[in-house]
This record gives C-alpha cells, sequence and structure tokens, in this order.
C-alpha cells in the first residue's frame, strides 16, 4: 500500500511540475502548495497534495497549475526554500502553512498571498488569510443558537493549558453579555473536584440529605411518597446556569462531560454544547451525556469529500484536507471573477461562497463562515439547527 502511495504522490508532483514547466501563458493560475511532504506530519501533507488533485479534477480547467514543494516538520530553512522556489516558478499565491507558529517567516515575502489552514485568526494578516473553521464563528453560531433556545445563563468552561490566555482575549474581543468563564484543571483527578465546586454539588447533596430527613420519620402516605421520590435522586436543588460551553475536545471533553454527569446537572434544564469537533464518532461510546451540540461544517458534504477521496485514493482524508480542497475553489473563483488576483484584498468582498464546509464570506477584512448546530445523540450526528447569518 505504501507503494502504491508513494507512486500517486509521484505522479502527481511530476504532473504539476510538468505542467508549470511547458507553460509559460501568463494567463494561467499557478498556485503554490506548502505542505510537511517529509517527517513527522508526512501524511498530512499528502493528504493535503490529494485533495488537491480531487479539487483540479473536479474544476477541470486546464490552465490551473499547481505546485506542491515540501516544508518538512518544523523546518524554517526548508519552508522558506520551498515558498522561493515557488515564486520562481511564477506563483503569487500560495496555500499553507497549515501552521500560524510560520506566519513570521512567511510575512518576509511581502508579495506573495497565503491562504493558511490556521485557526487562529479569522483577520487578514498583512499577506495572510487563514480559512481554518475560526473559534470566532464557532462562538458566533453557538451564542446564536444559544439565544434562540433562550438561555442566558451561560457557563463557558476553559481547561487551562498553553492557549488559555488566547482564547480568554478572543472571549473578550467578542464582548459577549451574561458569561461566566470558569477554568478547570486538565488532569482529571482535579477536575472533577472543580466541577463539584462550580455545580454546588456537595450543598446539593446536603439539601438532598436534609430533605430526605423530614419525610423518614413520617408514616403517613404522602410523606412515604414524597420519601420514594427523593430515594431516586442524587442532589436536590438547581445549578447556577442554564448551559455550558466546553471549550476542549477528546478524552479531556470526555472527562469534562462525565464530571458534570456525575455532580447531577440535569439535562432537561442545562443545554450542553462545545466546538471544535469534526464528527468525531468516539464521542458515541461516551453515554454519560444524552445530547451534545456543536456548530460544525457540512455533515454531508464532508462525507461525500471523505467518500470521493477514498474512492480515488483507497485511503481517507485528514479532516484539515477539506479545507485545502475549498482553498483552491475559493482561489479559482476569485481569478474567475476579477481575471487575476493581485493582493490580499481582491479577497474583500461582498457576498458568500459555497464550499464543502459550508458558506463563508469576507467582511472587513475579516473571514466569516456560517456554521450549522448538529446534535449528537443516539450514536448519531444530526443537523439540529441551521444558522442565518446577518451578513
Amino acid at each position: 500500500m505504501k507503494k502504491k502511495l508513494l507512486l500517486i504522490i509521484s505522479y502527481i508532483i511530476i504532473f504539476f511540475n510538468s505542467n508549470v514547466s511547458s507553460e509559460e501563458n501568463n494567463n494561467f493560475l499557478k498556485i503554490g502548495l506548502l505542505a510537511p511532504l517529509s517527517g513527522e506530519y508526512r501524511e498530512l501533507g499528502e493528504s493535503l497534495l490529494y485533495s488537491l488533485q480531487l479539487a483540479l479534477n473536479e474544476i477541470n480547467d486546464k490552465k490551473v497549475l499547481v505546485i506542491p514543494r515540501d516544508t518538512g516538520s518544523n523546518n524554517p530553512e526548508k519552508l522558506i526554500q520551498a515558498i522561493n522556489e515557488i515564486k520562481s516558478e511564477g506563483a503569487n499565491i500560495v496555500i499553507g502553512p497549515i501552521d500560524n507558529e510560520d506566519f513570521e517567516n512567511v510575512n518576509k515575502f511581502t508579495d506573495t498571498i497565503f491562504i493558511s489552514l490556521s485557526n487562529i485568526n479569522p483577520k487578514f494578516e498583512k499577506n495572510i488569510l487563514s480559512i481554518g473553521i475560526s473559534f470566532e464563528s464557532q462562538m458566533t453560531a453557538l451564542i446564536t443558537f444559544l439565544k434562540k433556545k433562550n438561555k442566558n445563563k451561560t457557563v463557558i468552561l476553559l481547561p487551562k493549558n498553553k492557549y488559555t490566555s488566547l482564547i480568554e482575549n478572543k472571549l473578550k474581543n467578542l464582548q459577549l453579555n451574561n458569561y461566566k468563564i470558569f477554568k478547570y484543571s486538565p488532569d482529571p483527578k482535579i477536575l472533577t473536584g472543580e466541577i463539584e465546586i462550580l455545580t454546588n454539588y456537595n450543598q446539593r447533596k446536603k439539601n438532598l440529605e436534609l430533605r430526605k430527613k423530614t419525610f423518614a420519620d413520617k408514616d403517613d402516605e404522602q410523606s412515604q411518597i414524597e420519601l420514594s421520590k427523593l430515594e431516586k435522586k442524587y442532589t436536590l436543588g438547581e445549578v447556577s446556569f442554564d448551559s455550558v460551553i466546553i471549550i476542549d475536545f477528546g478524552n479531556s471533553l470526555k472527562s469534562v462531560l462525565t464530571s458534570l454527569a456525575f455532580t447531577d446537572v440535569n439535562e432537561d434544564k442545562v443545554l450542553f454544547t462545545t466546538l471544535n469537533q469534526w464528527f468525531d464518532e468516539s464521542i458515541f461510546y461516551e453515554k454519560t451525556i444524552k445530547s451534545l451540540y456543536y456548530p460544525s461544517v457540512d455533515y454531508k458534504e464532508f462525507q461525500k469529500f471523505r467518500k470521493d477521496y477514498y474512492k480515488t485514493f483507497n485511503i481517507y482524508p485528514t479532516e484539515i484536507s477539506i479545507l485545502a480542497y475549498d482553498a483552491i475553489g475559493l482561489i479559482y473563483y476569485l481569478w474567475k471573477k476579477n481575471g487575476n488576483i493581485k493582493s490580499i484584498n481582491d479577497f474583500s468582498f461582498k457576498g458568500k461562497i459555497r464550499g464543502k464546509i459550508g458558506t463563508f464570506s469576507f467582511d472587513k477584512v475579516k473571514i466569516i463562515q456560517d456554521l450549522d448546530i448538529y446534535r449528537v445523540k443516539e450514536n448519531s450526528f444530526t443537523k439540529f439547527w441551521i444558522f442565518f447569518s446577518t451578513f
């Protein structure tokens, strides 16, 4: 299988490069690709390369040429060399880099436009436009959803890690109202105790025991009925919030959900939401919470992309590769619309564009994604609410 994939990669690179070297016509759209085709993240780079091949097949325009170059993994020197090679081939627009930590080096190439797959900053940054699913777009969709559900006492659960300050600043810039931020430890042993404090768990347990005592020594039928009801409860009393936004993913997210269930947070009254989900089916095995809501890309298009990708290459794509697919579509759309692309400001146009990930638009040099709300329930992903932006 590996030999077959290497042959496919070699063919694609040779095909791209042979087209570039044989065409000197300025009417051609030349797009560079910065991808880690060697090193630790090689599989990611290969996936990006394949996704661009799929996009080119669908565009079916021989005037669109892609120039892929290997950036290695965390290799600034190789990155700069790759950019110079792409520029020497006549391309002034590049898909990549995938990591925002490379932006400092990329900013030096002021005459080149970079369409990054990072989701750190949705704003135009000098010569860089990031099209990753941004925190801002996800939060906008969630906040609108919670308002529609009449939730006005929301707790934002934020893990303590190297991204905490960044997320806090982003939340501050969103200028949210009626939201409380609660930071927790990623250590599961500490986490449960912190969630107990958030939910006032110990006091609610005491409330239940005290209430049960008031009926325990009574023999009348009504008292026994009340006592029977109380015996089925774990706590008594409500928490101080009606919804939570958990800014986490993977096992850490599951630990938070488990802690909330352990502290007897009532799902009938509290709405559970999260971010950063790509239809991860492992969440199906987390049975402590009945329903979990999150904003995401279009599920049907995501599945179709995966199916077409697998049919062509006999492997499944990385999640981020669908962004590369949309990136080339965005560049091609603008090129056909304007005849050329001179600067990053050309991307600041009115209207919306429909891509594989969903609908996105540009407003005041900032990219905005319209993300729908999906619900995880009974081992399935269901589109629960369609986001209508005001842009």
